[in-house]
């Protein structure tokens, strides 16, 4: 039997929502309570063919999203799901980075990243986990940063242990998220030291004016105590 492809409810849009945590089961959609007939769940993570804007640290984010499942994620998953990396496209759960899903797959506006699973006899087959590293604010295009990155994995990782959307916003399965840091990760990596050496400067410079200030001060009300008296 031919396995069939899911794309419906699956998708995680922008829009910014109040950030996200556990939440009830009531409010809980499941595509299947148990996805998989074996465990580890292997993860083939594609960081060779990636975007310009890509950035290392999202392989970090991928490894901190599996490890929020592994604990218990939001709560609502009926087994404990346990993740092994394999370096082989025929894993169960496959990941890439795009650019732009608007732009290069032409996603609704809006959508950061979906996962699309092959359900065979009622079990997940494989799931194709795609992620975008920048989505459009206004007319300007504003790439990721690791928080983000990490909130819409979570997310897709829902999808591929079963789990639907969630009716509660601040279920990390709500179908929105909370743009949760503006901070190019490529620019901190470029220009890190760099940033926080200027940082370190600008400190320097707010306690030395600040300095004096207070002497300046206690030295103005010495003289007006010697000669106003």
């Amino acid at each position: 039997m031919y396995g069939i492809k899911l794309f419906f409810v699956l998708l995680l849009m922008v829009p910014i929502l109040p950030a996200v945590s556990a939440a009830s089961n009531a409010n809980q959609e499941r595509i299947l309570d148990y996805p998989w007939d074996h465990s580890p769940i292997t993860v083939y993570i594609d960081n060779t063919n990636v975007p310009e804007h890509y950035s290392p640290t999202y392989y970090t984010q991928i490894e901190k999203a599996m490890e929020y499942w592994e604990k218990g994620g939001n709560g609502n998953l009926k087994y404990k799901p346990v993740f092994e990396f394999v370096d082989s496209k025929d894993a169960d759960i496959r990941i890439k980075w795009v650019e732009n899903l608007e732009s290069v797959e032409g996603a609704p506006s809006g959508v950061a990243g979906y996962a699309s699973p092959t359900v065979s006899d009622g079990r997940f087959v494989r799931v194709d986990i795609v992620l975008e590293v920048g989505n459009y604010k206004g007319k300007a295009w504003r790439q990721y940063g690791d928080a983000t990155m990490l909130s819409i994995a979570k997310h897709e990782f829902g999808h591929a242990l079963g789990l639907g959307h969630s009716s509660n916003r601040r279920d990390i399965m709500y179908p929105e998220y909370e743009l949760r840091d503006n901070i190019n990760p490529l620019l901190l990596s470029k220009y890190g030291n760099v940033l926080r050496l200027a940082s370190f400067a600008a400190l320097a410079v707010l306690l030395y004016l600040g300095v004096s200030w207070l002497h300046s001060r206690k030295k103005r009300k010495t003289l007006e105590e010697k000669y106003f008296k």
